[in-house]
Order: structure tokens, then C-alpha cells, then sequence
């Protein structure tokens, strides 16, 4: 994501007429008209010009959950060396029985064929948007407007979190999907678990909306690697790659969320991460964990396709030599992931800003030909999965269109979708659309017209 997300767990679902804001719930912000009183025991935070959240303690007191980042973490940022974690057993508990879907939906399975995506049995360039707080939402209504709001729209793909990890288990009845509290990983498939994003995927598959799910954060907003850092023994992400407890773990997660919708043709595709990175690591790191964990998924689903989310860093073919480009970048090579086996097409993003490198409009859509280059000489489809440029509808529909006609990318998601629900407006973090604005007209209408004319 271009930012680590600004609105957290409660948020999603808070009520912004109430005379008090619940913890983490929205408290000011551009355009916010909802209270700005928090509940007992938290205080008002700014994180940016547009969202201010309600935090445990009081002005001066720190926040005892993880710190929210509000702004995304540059390509250079160091990473401590990987030291291999000691390895110890950890007996694995979950809140219920895992429900899974007994009968396969109607519909078929999203596909490729060559650099092309298949939807409903058409091959075709698609369009979609990202929401990550559509699983953390109480309403099932909100849900549903959503869907339907992108139905009508003419999007067909969206990827959601399908992550939601705590180190202190919530007992106000907050949203979370994995615990790791007390040194114990627990997979929480209650009502305020697994049971959120269940109803988006079947409210998916009511509106013929194609999912993208991932499994785990690089960031540290919804709990992500570092969630499991105390319960692993470990410190930091580059140690999480190479720890038995946290990977058992991690793909113990994978196993309850996938075999919940293994008949849904509503899954567009499994995602291993959101923005994998492993800066310092040696570059197979990250490459025997997307083998392995590819591998793996695919162990128990060979109906859907599996891809990495990550960024699109390393070398490629005719590159510029900027700092996006080098191995170092997120200790990942994009060209040699894409190669695997068990990934069935190949993901990278675009923020230029938040990569320091200029000239933003050009340097956007040589990266986006470069990629789409790569993906044909592979020849799978890539999926530019993530952009944003300050909602520059010139520089943003001018990469969609680049990303439309170069051959190799079979679909966009610009970052992020907005929508105004039951409690209010969704999060704006710089780089929203909401649903009927001028922006939306321009991301999203002018350009399905485009692909709907090819």
C-alpha cells in the first residue's frame, strides 16, 4: 500500500454520530464531521491532515498497541541482518471450528491465459481498486454497497486484507482475524473473526466481484510480521523469513482462511504478502519463501492462482538504473519471483513519490513498460496492483492508459477505493477515490470507456 493504512481496527465499523469516539475510532481530519471527544481512557492523535484516531492513555502517555505508520517506509530503509532465530514447538489454538464451504459457488475460476487474466471465461485487460478495511466492517450492508457500488462501476477486481493480526486480544468485541497474545497463536474464526470476511467474499460472489486475499502484513499496521515477533522469538522481518515457529505459524493462518473458500470462484487469487520485502537479506531469502510458501498453497488449492504482492523491485531488461531497480531495493529480484512455478502471474506497484524518484508522471510509465516487458518475456500476466500520485487524475489516468496499451499488463487497481457508508466516509489517505467523485469519474469511469472500447 502507498501508506500504511490510517484507519484501524474498530474504525472501520465506528458510528461517527455517537457523543464519543470508541478506541482507534476516527476523531478529526479534513472533512471529518463526526466527534472529536474521545472514549475514557484515550486521547485525540493526529496522524495526518486527513485522519486523527482515538489511542489508549493520555496526551502525554504512549499508546500501548502498535505505533499506526503515516507515511510509507522508502525503498532505502534499512533492514537488521538476518540471524536465524532458535527454533521452539508452540501448540496452536483456534476459537472455533474452521467453517468451510461445502459446495462449490456457481461460476468459474478466474484464470490466464498467456499475459491475458480470464474472467468468467473472458480474457481480457481488467480493471479494479484496492480496500483494505472491507473486512474489518460490522455492517453487512456497508458490504454490500460496496460490491454493488463497484459492480455498477465496471470493476471487476478488488484486493482486500485478508490479515488482521493482535498481540493483546480485544475484548470490546473489535475485529481481528489472528492472536498472538500470551506467547499464543490463536486463529479467531468467530463473529468478530474469520466470519468479517466471510461475508465479504460471499457478498463477492453475489455481485461477481473477483477477490485478491493476502495472509500478512511487511508493515506493521494490522499487526503484520512484527505481530509475530514475541511469539517467535525474533526481532525483525528479515528473521521472520527464516523462522520454523513464525512460518508454521503463518501458514497455519494460510490453511484456515484458504480452506474456507476453496469452491469460491469469488477468489481471484491468494497473495502471500502485502509489499514482501527483506532489505540486507542475501536475494534467495525472499525467493525460497516464495517458492516454499507458493508451494504450499498450492498444496491445498489447485483450483485458484497464487501471486506475491510484492512491489516490483530489482533489476529488468532496459531499466534506468534508479534506486527502485537495484537488487538492494527490497532484497528481492521481481524478474526471478515471477519466473516460480506456483505463481500464476506477477505483481508490482507504483509510487514514485514515496520512492524519491522524479520525474513522477515519466519516470511512472517507463517503470510501468519496463514490468510489462518482463511479464511478456516471462510470459505471464502482470497485475499493477497498486498506484497513486496525490490523486493526480492527470498522472494517474495517464499510467492507466500506459498500463492498458503495453503488452503484459492485464489489469490495474489504483489505490484506494472510498465509499461513504452507515457511520460516515471511508479513510482518505491522500490517494482515495470515492465512489461518484470527480476523481472516480476519472480513475474509474473514463476508464472502463477506454477498455471497453479495445
Amino acid at each position: 500500500m502507498k501508506y500504511s493504512p490510517f484507519l484501524t481496527l474498530a474504525a472501520a465499523g465506528a458510528a461517527f454520530a455517537q457523543s464519543t469516539v470508541p478506541a482507534y475510532g476516527q476523531c478529526g481530519g479534513q472533512g471529518h464531521t463526526g466527534s472529536s471527544v474521545c472514549v475514557s481512557g484515550h486521547h485525540c492523535e493526529k496522524n495526518n491532515d486527513w485522519y486523527s484516531q482515538c489511542v489508549p492513555g493520555s496526551v502525554s502517555s504512549a499508546p500501548t498497541t502498535i505505533k499506526i505508520s503515516t507515511s510509507k517506509a522508502p525503498v532505502s530503509s534499512p533492514t537488521t541482518a538476518i540471524t536465524k532465530p532458535p527454533v521452539t514447538a508452540s501448540k496452536t489454538t483456534s476459537t472455533s471450528k474452521v467453517a468451510t464451504t461445502t459446495a462449490a459457488a456457481s461460476g468459474s475460476f478466474p484464470t490466464t491465459s498467456g499475459t491475458k487474466f480470464v474472467i468468467d471465461g473472458k480474457p481480457g485487460y481488467y480493471a479494479g481498486t484496492n480496500s483494505y478495511w472491507i473486512g474489518f466492517l460490522t455492517n453487512n450492508s456497508d458490504i454490500d454497497l460496496v460490491m454493488q457500488h463497484l459492480a455498477s462501476s465496471g470493476l471487476k477486481i478488488l484486493r482486500v486484507w485478508g490479515f488482521n493480526d493482535v498481540t493483546t486480544t480485544p475484548t470490546d468485541g473489535t475485529v481481528y482475524f489472528q492472536s498472538f497474545a500470551n506467547g499464543e497463536a490463536t486463529i479467531n474464526t468467530g463473529a468478530n473473526g474469520l466470519q468479517r470476511l466471510d461475508y465479504v467474499v460471499k457478498s463477492a460472489e453475489a455481485h461477481g466481484i473477483k477477490l485478491i486475499i493476502n495472509f500478512v502484513n511487511n508493515w506493521t499496521d494490522y499487526g503484520g510480521m512484527a505481530a509475530y515477533f514475541s511469539y517467535a522469538n525474533i526481532k525483525t522481518n528479515a528473521q521472520w523469513y527464516n523462522s520454523t515457529k513464525a512460518q508454521t505459524q503463518y501458514q497455519e493462518y494460510i490453511k484456515a482462511v484458504v480452506t474456507r473458500y476453496i469452491n469460491s470462484p469469488a477468489i481471484f487469487a491468494w497473495e502471500l504478502a502485502n509489499e514482501p520485502r527483506c532489505t540486507g537479506c542475501d536475494l534467495s531469502t525472499l525467493k525460497t519463501w516464495v517458492i516454499n510458501t507458493s508451494k504450499y498453497i498450492k498444496s491445498i488449492d489447485a483450483k485458484h492462482m497464487v501471486t506475491t504482492g510484492e512491489e516490483g523491485f530489482g533489476p529488468i531488461a532496459g531499466d534506468d538504473g534508479s534506486y527502485p531497480y537495484q537488487l538492494s531495493a527490497g532484497g528481492s529480484n521481481f524478474t526471478a519471483n515471477c519466473e516460480v512455478p506456483t505463481i500464476d502471474f506477477c505483481t508490482y506497484h507504483l509510487y514514485p513519490e514515496s520512492w524519491s524518484v522524479t520525474p513522477t508522471l515519466e519516470w511512472g510509465t517507463q517503470w510501468i513498460k519496463a514490468h510489462a516487458k518482463a511479464c511478456s518475456a516471462v510470459g505471464k500476466p502482470c497485475l499493477l496492483e497498486e498506484f497513486g500520485a496525490s490523486n493526480n487524475c492527470t498522472i494517474e489516468s495517464s499510467w492507466q492508459a500506459t498500463a492498458l496499451t503495453a503488452a503484459g499488463t492485464g489489469a490495474d487497481l489504483f489505490w484506494q477505493y472510498g465509499d461513504t457508508l452507515s457511520y460516515g466516509k471511508t479513510s482518505q489517505d491522500g490517494n482515495t477515490a470515492y465512489y461518484g467523485d470527480e476523481l472516480y469519474d476519472c480513475l474509474v469511469t473514463k476508464h472502463i470507456k477506454a477498455i471497453d472500447s479495445l
